[in-house]
């Protein structure tokens, strides 16, 4: 299939530091792409790259067939964006902030007028219309940011990190919504740090750690490649001795986090039987999921912003 959008070999250098280290992928009609990884590993810049808002040193952006930048004003017009950062009109009421960016887009006012209900519907912001972005909630003000880049009914939307600092609640609704586009045959360049997020969303992942792009696939032959299928995890008095015990020997892998300790295997059974008899731990079997991945493929150590 013809991709909707295609980055190759994307280089991307800021003084001695190269922030993105020759990336490529390609982003089908209808598909979730989802590029995830630790703080400084170059998500932001790639999407930016994406935008046209950074130029590559090296690499080429293209999409619906046409080349980034010489004809970026005819891709930008089929793109929706929704930053990282709250980028509203605080002196706009949510109707406004609708209207006012559609007509950047050289939309007719009676054409944007016609959109406006059906995008504050979509946004569930039908009673706040009025309202100014002061007055709303942070679930409330990126769902109008979601239906602000609706505006102009593009065909690719570019997510970066698009439910960070919502409650449960509120990224739930804005999932619920995301499906809903996905269902309309739109396609989504998404970056978070929310591995359900990715897990729930995203037909295919874009790992990427240190600029690089280290691993690429769906979420399901992601965690097969590159993990064991049970996760163990111990924890509670005397958990960390485990490290140097003979139930070690009953585990692919371990790792440890904390006064935790992780075993990853291909049976859990022979583990479990033989932790139960060690009184004061406390563990939880489940299967592997991305969260595990994510660690495994970048550590755990925490990196910080900068």
């Amino acid at each position: 299939m013809t991709p909707l959008f295609e980055c190759q070999h994307l280089m991307k250098r800021y003084g001695d530091t190269t922030v993105v280290n020759d990336v490529s992928f390609r982003i089908a009609p209808g598909e979730c792409l989802g590029v995830i990884g630790p703080n400084g590993a170059g998500k932001t810049t790639t999407l930016r790259m994406c935008l046209g808002l950074a130029a590559p040193d090296s690499g080429t952006v293209s999409a619906f067939g046409l080349a980034m930048p010489e004809h970026d004003l005819a891709i930008k017009a089929r793109l929706g964006v929704v930053s990282q950062f709250d980028t509203l009109d605080p002196d706009f009421s949510c109707a406004e902030n609708l209207m006012v960016f559609g007509r950047y887009f050289g939309l007719k006012k009676a054409d944007i007028q016609a959109r406006v209900p059906e995008l504050l519907h979509f946004a569930a912001l039908t009673h706040k219309a009025d309202a100014k972005p002061g007055e709303l909630s942070g679930g409330m003000k990126r769902r109008l940011s979601l239906a602000r880049a609706l505006v102009n009914n593009p065909d690719l939307l570019l997510l970066d990190e698009p439910t960070t600092g919502l409650d449960p609640q509120a990224r739930h609704l804005m999932w619920e919504r995301l499906q809903q586009l996905l269902q309309q045959g739109k396609s989504i360049l998404l970056t978070t740090h929310f591995m359900d997020e990715a897990e729930r969303l995203c037909h295919r992942l874009l790992v990427l750690d240190h600029g690089k792009k280290i691993a690429e696939g769906t979420p399901r032959e992601l965690i097969a490649q590159h993990l064991e299928p049970d996760v163990v995890e111990v924890y509670g008095q005397g958990a960390l001795a485990l490290v140097n015990s003979p139930l070690k020997d009953l585990a692919q892998r371990l790792e440890t986090s904390g006064e935790t300790v992780f075993f990853y295997t291909h049976q859990a059974a022979p583990l479990l039987q033989a932790l139960a008899t060690h009184s004061g731990l406390r563990t939880l079997h489940r299967p592997a999921n991305l969260e595990d991945l994510f660690l495994k493929l970048t550590g755990r150590q925490i990196r910080e912003e900068g």
